[in-house]
């Protein structure tokens, strides 16, 4: 039960995102799907002007509000913060969701110029308990902003984790334009709708509102949009992602393995108390001789079935108040921090009571049905029904359990393959410094790097916009395919120096990397990925070397190709991606580091980033960790699995450790029996344990496909995965067989070694 409550509170968390908001059935996202000739682009992000225009034709549409994510340092009393969770948005951000303000005013906080917004926790951070309306930050050592609010902070169940909220009209007056432009899909936009509203209606509406806006030139060749509404409490499930991303797999799979430990107990209950029905025939008897009925011997037993329930809850409410801080920090998330929010009791205790009366109405039947006059003559035994309702339970428990072990085997081994999996790129000892675009240090890069390499133990040193695991932008371009007509592509970018390529050891398989030999590499050149000359048609990636491009304002040609690399996670194929260079556009340094002294190597660093990099706090990651945090929900997910799969096997051990038990007990005087006449302790070990090893067998064979009907439909959401081979089926096999073994054989040698003389003394 203690088990049952922890993954109620996990599952109601999970469904529970972004409902608490007052709007929430009449919020939607607004989904872009970006079309061309050979690839579609799903985004759960949209441009700036979409918001707008579209509240500004559709009656409907009562608000619209987007939301701009950023990371900036910001600076409080010579203080340096490295803050991440920035939204840049507008006041209208209060009318769609509910954040509730402490200070300052909803419709005109984010109103003016170079204002902000920050969480409780924020200001306190930033000002201590002095009121901060009206103080000022500097956000990246440049920009004064003034505090014009504080809001609540932001529930755990939400998306939207800020600490800051920023307003849009200053990246309007800081970029004049840019809050105009369709074709820049980096906001995500949210739609107020009135209650009349039919989202699928409206939906109907946006191809002849796409139409009306967005130009043929603004189509770029060939390109074409399409809009849809993602309602707001689905949006956390969204497989596009968005804010933060949830499994509705790992949903299901968490409330089945819940119903599995809760069946396997009650089935437990059911086993134990009709086999040990003997020991009661006799009271049921008497009661039924001085005038009990059936109904109230029934009753009897389903209030005690109840009261054991009860009483179980009891414990398991303790428990799983001292457990929620370890199960947190299993789940990676704060699900809660108190077992009696959110109804979470009420409904186990309903719960517990349902239990009390399924697990117990069997029993409850069985006794009250005895005969008085069969069971006081002291002649009952136990029926054939009986026994084979047991066996058939018994089968259902470890069933389960094979299909449990050989989940947790495939969810580990799909865990290592990925950490394992060659990426194609080298990722080991390379450590990743953000100084987050400042112009300083883009003018002076070259000297920075050169500043860093003096640094013993730094090998290389090479900046760029992105790397691998930590984002990349998204271009519109054309590049010349195996028709020699110009394809339009939406394809990935990285905009790097000419030290990226060989510094993260990629493999140029046709053409060459980027060299300063050649002075129009960095205005006039692009290395593509295997994947993007596949989808220009080109059999050899050699046929692709000469071919012509046009990006963002560049032409040239295609230089080189690499081999395929995984710049994003293993549940995404390899996409079409190219890198240029472009040292006007870069914000992450990556330092390659020998793997001798580490410690030492980056206070090193540290001490020199202090004097380069004055204006910016020292964060650093290493790449290889960097990566692996895209797998963060899985880990935690396999780590749970695992506890729930053990306790759910070692709940059906102890059923079958107490039918063991009873069974051997039955067969007292018989093994007594055998021994006098010359059985041998194994052959009667081997007697008692043969018939529970057959339920086993007949169990995995229940479950082998059942467990690979599961996994494979688990597995689907990862584009490269690990086999399901037989040893894994075979290892579960093993290790079921084993287990009952072991549960099994221990009665039985204890059964064995014991005297016969005491268990045949009463005959």
């Amino acid at each position: 039960m203690t088990a049952f409550l922890l993954i109620l509170m996990y599952v109601s968390f999970e469904l529970s995102y972004d409902k608490y908001h007052t709007n929430a059935d009449q919020v939607y996202r607004l989904n872009v799907d970006i079309k061309s000739a050979n690839d579609v682009l799903k985004f759960s992000s949209s441009s700036a002007p979409m918001g707008p225009a579209i509240k500004a034709d559709f009656p409907e549409v009562l608000e619209s509000a987007r939301i701009f994510p950023y990371g900036m340092v910001v600076k409080v009393n010579n203080q340096l913060f490295q803050e991440n969770r920035i939204y840049i948005t507008e006041p209208s951000i209060f009318n769609v969701f509910t954040f509730p303000m402490i200070k300052g005013d909803p419709k005109t906080s984010l109103k003016d110029p170079y204002t902000v917004v920050l969480t409780e926790t924020t200001a306190r951070k930033y000002f201590g308990s002095a009121d901060p309306m009206g103080k000022t930050l500097l956000l990246d050592g440049k920009t004064p902003v003034a505090v014009t609010g504080v809001v609540k902070d932001v529930p755990n169940n939400s998306q939207f984790k800020f600490d800051i909220l920023y307003s849009v009209s200053s990246l309007e007056k800081q970029n004049p334009g840019r809050l105009e432009q369709w074709g820049d899909f980096d906001n995500f936009t949210f739609l107020l709708l009135s209650k009349e509203a039919n989202a699928a209606q409206l939906q109907s509406k946006f191809p002849a509102f796409l139409k009306k806006h967005i130009s043929e030139s603004d189509r770029k060749g060939g390109e074409d949009y399409a809009l849809y509404l993602k309602p707001l409490k689905d949006a956390y499930m969204d497989p596009r992602g968005g804010f933060e991303q949830g499994s509705m797999s790992n949903v299901y799979i968490f409330s089945i393995v819940a119903l599995f430990i809760l069946l396997i107990a009650a089935i437990n209950f059911i086993n134990l108390t009709t086999a040990r029905a003997t020991e009661r025939a006799k009271e049921v008897g008497v009661r039924k001789v001085i005038g009990a009925a059936r109904s109230q011997l029934t009753m009897q037993f389903l209030g005690e079935s109840v009261i054991l329930c009860l009483i179980a809850f009891v414990f398991a409410v303790l428990l799983v108040s001292l457990l929620l801080p370890m199960f947190n920090q299993l789940s990676g998330k704060i699900i809660s921090e108190n077992i009696f929010e959110n109804g979470y009791v009420f409904a186990s205790l309903f719960i517990s009571l349902l239990i009390g009366i399924a697990a117990g109405a069997y029993p409850a039947l069985a006794l009250s049905g005895f005969k008085p006059v069969v069971v006081l003559k002291g002649r009952f035994n136990s029926s054939a029904k009986g026994a084979l309702l047991r066996k058939g339970l018994v089968v259902f428990q470890f069933t389960i359990s094979i299909i449990l072990i050989v989940g947790t085997i495939i969810v580990y081994n799909q865990l290592n393959f990925m950490r394992n999996q060659p990426l194609g790129f080298e990722k080991n000892q390379m450590l990743k410094l953000d100084f987050g675009g400042d112009d300083g240090v883009i003018k002076s890069f070259e000297a920075i790097k050169n500043e860093f390499k003096e640094i013993p133990n730094v090998l290389a040193a090479t900046v760029s916009h992105g790397i691998p695991g930590a984002g990349n932008a998204n271009a519109h371009s054309e590049m010349e395919n195996r028709q020699g007509a110009m394809q339009p592509l939406n394809i990935n970018m990285y905009d790097v120096d000419y030290d990226f390529i060989p510094i993260y050891g990629m493999k140029v398989i046709a053409g060459r990397t980027f060299s300063k030999d050649f002075g129009t590499d960095s205005t006039k050149a692009i290395v593509i990925n295997e994947a993007t000359a596949k989808i220009l048609g080109y059999a050899s990636p050699n046929d692709a070397i000469g071919k012509k491009f046009s990006q963002w304002g560049r032409d040239g040609k295609i230089i080189g190709v690499v081999k395929d690399f995984h710049y994003r996670s293993l549940q995404q194929n390899v996409e079409p991606l190219n890198m240029r260079v472009n040292p006007s556009n870069v914000r992450l340094l990556t330092l390659k580091i020998a793997s001798k002294d580490i410690p030492a190597t980056i206070a090193a660093i540290e001490n020199k980033w202090k004097v380069l990099i004055p204006n910016r706090p020292f964060n650093y990651s290493f790449v290889d960790e960097n990566f692996n945090k895209q797998y963060s929900n899985e880990e935690h997910f396999g780590k749970l699995f695992m506890y729930f799969a053990v306790l759910a096997i070692f709940i059906s051990c102890l059923g079958l450790l107490g039918l063991a038990s009873y069974s051997t007990l039955q067969r007292t005087r018989e093994i007594g029996i055998r021994k006098v006449l010359g059985a041998s302790i194994p052959g009667i070990v081997n007697m008692l344990s043969k018939e529970f090893l057959q339920l086993v067998f007949i169990a995995a064979l229940i479950a082998f496909p059942l467990a690979w009907y599961g996994m494979h439909t688990w597995l689907q959401d990862f584009a490269y995965k690990s086999s399901m081979a037989w040893w894994i089926f075979a290892i579960a096999g093993i290790l079921a067989f084993m287990i009952a073994i072991v549960t099994v054989s221990f009665q039985a040698i204890r059964a064995a070694l014991a005297n016969p003389v005491k268990s045949l003394r009463s005959e």
